[in-house]
């Protein structure tokens, strides 16, 4: 699998990143160092403690990442519940993380495929 085929499968700005990074071999290499990112998980911690300061922290991050690298989709919805975080509660948040889970696990499927 190639760089662009990961970007069209997970719908990312394939475009926007190899202009920011300025080549295929770096946007690669930091895809596939987005497989060792802990934000995700964090997240997933976080609210597991229902500790609304760290599941904004995580999500912020995970937000930031995903823009950096043109992972669009998931880019969107962790900007959703950031955005939801930030009023100070994880009360009704599970529909916005069930949403950025699924985007998550979409979009590590598909670069563990470049990985391969």
């Amino acid at each position: 699998m190639t760089v662009k085929e990961v970007y069209d499968e997970i719908n990312g700005d394939y475009t926007g990143v190899v202009h920011r990074l300025m080549d295929d071999n770096r946007v690669q290499r930091f895809l596939l160092k987005f497989l060792d990112d802990t934000s995700f998980n964090d997240l997933k911690d976080a609210i597991d403690r229902n500790n609304c300061d760290d599941a904004f922290r995580a999500a912020h991050t995970l937000k930031g990442v995903c823009q950096n690298l043109g992972i669009t989709v998931l880019f969107e919805s962790s900007d959703e519940l950031t955005e939801y975080l930030r009023k100070g509660s994880i009360e009704g948040s599970q529909e916005l993380l069930s949403k950025v889970s699924e985007d998550y696990s979409n979009t590590i499927k598909a670069i563990a495929r470049l990985k391969n």
